[in-house]
């Protein structure tokens, strides 16, 4: 196996950092990684090498106003000027495109988190992934509809580039009431407190974003849960919705179960979902992640059904 990185220009000419985990012999297809808010692809180093080791070219960039991009040619917590939920989408296609080395090459695109729902953006508008994983998704909710409401007077009135400390707030701050023994504002993350202390270390991480990037996230949330677009994906891809019983994000399991719902209304044939219990937000870092990655590997072998 062989780990490098590349800075690839977009479209607009934005410069996106992208880590590359290339298998020893010829890979079986891209697994292409989308991380969460307020983090960066490089914490997703031992998910991609267990893919890699079992053959798949895996790929996982810093969004906007994240990490390592952020740091060449953005500001973190903050997506575009205008319609950046869109832009980040976009940046997701043309580096799936780039790594397609020919059309028989099988892409599997995973998101976390705020990744699943860039992801779950992604299926409504190319039908050019093979299989979809959304880990730690939830479902939208009409409190969505105030927060985006609240975000853009916020980015009115204070400016679209100052810190939404308000926003974060009302985001995150009642994650944690269902843990007993709390010890950090980010406990709600995982149960496993050395990858929790980590997290609160890593400068990268834990940052509160823009009034703007509230604007886009919150506007990206309305727009994957209307009837229309869910409808634009097809109907057989075969998508696995995985999260832990105790995370806030997806209600405790609610919410994850509620977007399999909707996709099966909507026609949709192949939707699996594994619920982890006792596990919270971040199951790639619990102590039994080796369980989460068992899971993933066996519904690929599968060809994403259930066995």
């Amino acid at each position: 196996m062989k780990k490098l990185t590349k800075v690839l220009s977009m479209s607009d000419g934005h410069e996106i950092f992208v880590r590359i985990y290339e298998p020893q012999n010829k890979p079986i297809g891209n697994f292409h990684i989308l991380h969460g808010m307020a983090e960066h692809g490089g914490r997703y180093d031992a998910f991609a090498v267990n893919l890699c080791e079992q053959g798949y070219f895996v790929t996982v960039h810093d969004h906007r106003g994240h990490g390592k991009t952020a740091e060449f040619n953005g500001r973190l917590g903050y997506f575009a000027d205008q319609n950046g939920f869109e832009r980040v989408v976009q940046d997701v296609y043309e580096l799936v495109q780039s790594f397609r080395f020919d059309q028989n090459f099988k892409t599997i695109l995973f998101g976390h988190s705020m990744g699943s729902f860039i992801a779950r953006r992604y299926i409504q508008l190319y039908n050019d992934v093979d299989k979809c994983i959304l880990c730690g998704t939830g479902s939208t909710t009409f409190t969505h509809n105030i927060g985006n409401t609240l975000a853009k007077i916020l980015c009115f009135v204070q400016g679209p580039t100052t810190l939404s400390k308000i926003m974060s707030e009302l985001s995150f701050g009642s994650f944690n009431k269902n843990i007993s023994n709390v010890k950090t504002a980010f406990d709600w993350l995982c149960s496993n407190e050395e990858e929790v202390e980590t997290y609160i270390k890593d400068p990268s991480c834990g940052f509160v974003p823009t009034n703007r990037f509230f604007v886009d996230l919150t506007d990206g949330l309305l727009l994957i849960n209307r009837q229309s677009e869910m409808e634009n994906i097809q109907k057989d891809l075969p998508i696995l919705l995985i999260s832990g019983s105790e995370d806030p994000v997806g209600n405790r399991g609610a919410g994850v179960f509620k977007v399999a719902n909707q996709y099966k209304k909507l026609g949709l044939n192949n939707i699996v979902v594994y619920l982890f219990e006792g596990m919270r937000h971040e199951i790639l870092k619990e102590k039994n992640k080796e369980h989460v990655f068992h899971v993933v590997s066996r519904w690929l072998e599968n060809d994403g059904k259930r066995n």
